[in-house]
């Protein structure tokens, strides 16, 4: 038996390139994420998960959807218009958009809010520099169940990088 590999190397402009003579429509695209999501939280791989960034009108397509995912893998999940902005990524992937966090526990999401509120006092206090920005962004990403060595190659990096999103 034969198996394909494929090995990430070099520029994304040819595997973009091919994409592009896909036809993958926006919403199938985002619902296909939010169901791998759902099912890694559901299986316990990841505590937390969030959905793609979405503007506020693709939500209102997919809402529905979303919860019936939810609803089927036997989560929850709650609609984040501010997204807790750390050096997991950059600010632009997700300004003006909404996430939907994906969890099974209670606890997960209130340990995001709290999160939340640590970093605005740090804002409000004028404590919120480097180091604290970098511990902000590890507790993020370790909710998001990232192992620790990805956690110190992301934040080694001198300015964040979005992940990759295929256009649609």
């Amino acid at each position: 038996m034969e198996t394909a590999v494929h090995e990430s190397k070099g520029s994304n402009n040819n595997m973009e390139e091919k994409s592009k003579n896909l036809k993958i429509d926006r919403t199938s695209f985002q619902l296909g994420m939010i169901n791998c999501f759902a099912e890694i939280v559901a299986c316990g791989v990841k505590k937390m998960a969030l959905s793609p960034p979405l503007r506020p009108d693709d939500y209102r397509r997919i809402e529905a959807a979303s919860n019936e995912i939810v609803k089927g893998f036997g989560i929850k999940s709650y609609l984040e218009k501010s997204l807790l902005l750390t050096d997991l990524q950059r600010e632009d992937f997700t300004k003006g958009k909404w996430s939907v966090l994906y969890y099974e526990k209670d606890e997960i999401l209130e340990e995001y809010f709290k999160l939340k509120r640590v970093k605005e006092e740090l804002e409000k206090d004028g404590h919120y520099d480097k180091a604290a920005r970098t511990e902000v962004s590890r507790d993020f990403m370790r909710l998001l169940s990232y192992p620790e060595e990805k956690i110190d190659e992301i934040l080694s990096r001198s300015t964040p990088k979005s992940p990759f999103m295929m256009s649609v």
